[in-house]
């Protein structure tokens, strides 16, 4: 969004050569990707006639009916106030993404039939795996920050050497090092274990360079003020240089959460019932994938949009805390 008392924005959707780019874009698209023989050639059947029939005719009949109307869409939006926009826009999407869906003619009494096991048994198991993942990896990257910005040559080794290491693997092949790997050590552990520590391994080592980039970004002389006071270097981390440096390290940390929340998803290949576990059993034994697949996506798609509504509200609280 732009700041109107710093930038003066432009609506751009009210600029000729912007509008004539979209439609030149939409129009391009959709005269390639031949409709006639798709739902939309159908739509159009009262005005061309038999789309199949129509051939060149056809394909550039909708197409340029398809361009006209998204162009007259995108201008009369940019009239209405921005939080109008953006609700109307999210609408327009939502109902586009339901048309997509209606086309895999799912079965939604299916759906409803399976949706309280996949909220109560895979969701329960999902949510665990990313919440108790999510704060060991923040104690992870805390010591590994600490360890990287220390001047002790040992510590920095093995920080740099961990981050290298756990952000240079596929975070699949992490598992499998942890789930198959260490039974031949003689250690053994469970599968949910084994995917919050390959969740914990990987994310913390993302963050330790989140957390040592927002730590950096605190000027030196916090620190020699806080040390000319006779502050501990742990009180100095927490009271002072911790609380400046987290809104610097919030927003990419809250990726990082979202992140791990879907990728929590991988930990079904060793046999977790998590909801991609769940999905995939319950569709195969009906031969309904779609409809398993689609519901378990949406479910992720409203946890992420839970997890960015909270990012937000943490942002804010420290954007307000800064101003005062």
């Amino acid at each position: 969004m732009l700041y109107t008392d710093t930038v003066e924005a432009e609506l751009l959707v009210h600029k000729p050569w912007f509008v004539t780019t979209i439609f030149a874009l939409v129009f391009a698209f959709f005269f390639l990707i031949n409709p006639t023989d798709s739902g939309l050639g159908e739509l159009m059947r009262p005005v061309i006639g038999d789309p199949l029939a129509s051939g060149v005719y056809g394909r550039f009949a909708i197409a340029l009916v398809i361009s006209v109307l998204f162009c007259l869409n995108i201008v009369l939006i940019g009239f209405a106030p921005f939080k109008v926009q953006v609700s109307v826009v999210w609408l327009e999407l939502l109902l586009l993404f339901a048309a997509f869906f209606n086309a895999f003619d799912l079965s939604l009494p299916f759906i409803s039939q399976k949706l309280p096991i996949l909220l109560s048994q895979g969701l329960f198991t999902t949510v665990y795996v990313a919440a108790v993942s999510s704060f060991f990896a923040t104690i992870l990257a805390v010591i590994g920050a600490v360890a990287k910005l220390s001047g002790n040559g040992f510590a920095f080794a093995i920080a740099s050497f961990y981050t290298s290491f756990f952000r240079g693997l596929p975070l699949l092949m992490q598992l499998y090092l942890i789930y198959l790997g260490l039974p031949q050590l003689g250690i053994v552990i469970d599968a949910v274990p084994s995917g919050v520590l390959a969740l914990t391994l990987c994310y913390g080592a993302y963050m330790t360079e989140i957390f040592r980039a927002g730590i950096q970004s605190i000027d030196r002389g916090q620190w020699e003020a806080s040390r000319s006071m006779g502050f501990g270097f742990g009180l100095t981390m927490r009271r002072i240089i911790l609380p400046q440096a987290l809104p610097v390290i919030i927003p990419p940390t809250g990726n990082q959460f979202i992140s791990m929340l879907k990728d929590s998803s991988l930990v079904s290949i060793v046999g977790v019932w998590e909801l991609m576990f769940l999905a995939r059993s319950l569709g195969q034994a009906t031969f309904k994938h779609m409809e398993m697949l689609i519901a378990v996506a949406l479910i992720y798609w409203v946890l992420s949009i839970c997890m960015e509504f909270i990012q937000a509200r943490i942002e804010r609280h420290y954007a307000r805390s800064k101003m005062r």
